[in-house]
């Protein structure tokens, strides 16, 4: 059986691969075998890992709000602030939360007042 130089649809595949492993080092950025799987590899983890960075700032967020609220006594938890929140339909996302509650905790007593519900 003659031999089929596969010509330049293999090479452009392969180039195509190679771009995407410019930043490998080592063996990850000369062969090819190795370049095919490491940029596999790198496909799922940053499939993973966008996912995973909505949770982790979301986890971040709520820390923040819930140490500003114990420290500045605005109210016992961040679990309270958020259930007032809610009843008085004054929904704030919690980015905007922590935003207020890091650079200026004065703004978040003065949300908290405004939504305080006496028992």
């Amino acid at each position: 059986m003659t031999r089929v130089p596969r010509g330049y649809i293999a090479r452009r595949r392969r180039t195509k691969m190679r771009s995407f492993a410019s930043n490998f080092r080592g063996a990850h950025l000369r062969l090819n075998r190795m370049i095919t799987q490491q940029v596999k590899r790198a496909f799922v983890s940053s499939h993973r890992d966008r996912g995973r960075q909505k949770r982790d700032f979301r986890r971040l967020w709520i820390t923040r709000i819930n140490a500003a609220t114990r420290i500045y006594k605005v109210l016992d938890s961040y679990s309270k602030l958020i259930h007032n929140l809610y009843k008085k339909k004054l929904i704030l996302n919690r980015k905007m939360l922590a935003q207020v509650a890091v650079s200026n905790p004065n703004n978040l007593y003065t949300i908290s007042n405004k939504i305080k519900i006496i028992n």
